[in-house]
């Protein structure tokens, strides 16, 4: 059967849930069924989606469909598909995915004994509240798949229609992916908080604090995407310009020492990609290391 024309179940109607209907409603998927922990949130992408009938029972659910898409909170992902297997929720034929970028699909192991497909698919994006008229939040990103071989196949399929990328991993590696993906978009927001704080610390308003920091910051990641993190690195660091970091750590141990740390151990670990290049030094090096020390 096209894999364009299957009924889909969505199991958990949060932000990426409601997104996930709408958009594969828009390219010919046959919204079927919805059900969520909210009666109200199951009637709201049901909705959105402009066609479907709202479950109170997931089994029932997921029987009226081949395609099921698990998009609760991870903690609930394996509970709710074990749930729906022992229901007889689960057909030979179906095609079963959650969308957990930590979790990979052996949580979904009750449905591949039951004899559906099972693999994860996971949109390397954040997810505001639809909003009709929305361009879509999949076209032009990068989603993740893995699972079993017919999961991934017809995963491609999914993800194509989204027009969006796909690419694979492997199930054992799912964990550091994960943690890759929350160092790229979470650690940056905290790194940039810290950027952010100590400009304001400097006398800047925290309405211009960003204007002024972004063309820095979107030059930087151009420079990585265009000649790699390692020749990205700029700065006193890459210059072995002790003197100037000295300044830094005294400035910020008397004004701010709630960054102290964090500022020494980013310090720690460029000082290593700064040793990378091979252009440092070693008694600049070292004079830069005794200064990340940590200190408290």
């Amino acid at each position: 059967m096209n894999i364009s024309k299957r009924k889909f179940c969505i199991i958990g109607c949060g932000r990426l849930g409601v997104c996930l209907s709408v958009f594969l409603s828009k390219q010919g998927f046959e919204a079927a069924s919805f059900c969520s922990k909210s009666h109200d949130s199951a009637k709201h992408a049901a909705a959105m989606a402009g066609k479907g009938i709202v479950y109170e029972d997931a089994i029932a659910g997921a029987l009226s469909c081949d395609l099921v898409f698990i998009t609760t909170p991870d903690t609930q992902i394996e509970s709710v598909c074990e749930n729906i297997a022992k229901g007889g929720g689960f057909k030979s034929d179906s095609l079963v995915f959650h969308l957990s970028g930590a979790l990979s699909s052996c949580i979904l192991k009750t449905a591949q004994k039951a004899g559906a497909a099972t693999g994860s698919i996971h949109p390397l994006q954040a997810f505001a509240p639809y909003e009709k008229g929305q361009k879509s939040p999949f076209s032009g990103i990068n989603i993740s798949l893995e699972g079993d071989d017919r999961a991934v196949t017809l995963g491609r399929e999914i993800v194509d229609a989204l027009g969006a990328s796909s690419f694979t991993i492997p199930t054992r590696a799912k964990t550091m992916y994960h943690a890759s993906a929350v160092v790229a978009s979470n650690y940056l927001v905290t790194l940039e908080h810290f950027a952010l704080s100590l400009l304001k610390e400097a006398g800047l308003g925290e309405d211009v604090a960003y204007t002024i920091l972004e063309p820095l910051i979107q030059g930087t990641l151009n420079n990585i995407k265009a000649r790699g993190s390692i020749d990205a690195l700029t700065g006193p660091v890459a210059r072995g310009d002790d003197k100037i970091i000295a300044c830094h750590l005294e400035d910020i141990d008397q004004k701010m020492p709630q960054f102290s740390q964090l500022y020494r151990l980013l310090g720690k670990h460029t000082l290593e990609i700064a040793a990378l290049r091979g252009d440092l030094d070693s008694g600049a090096n070292e004079k830069l290391a005794r200064l990340f020390k940590a200190k408290f």
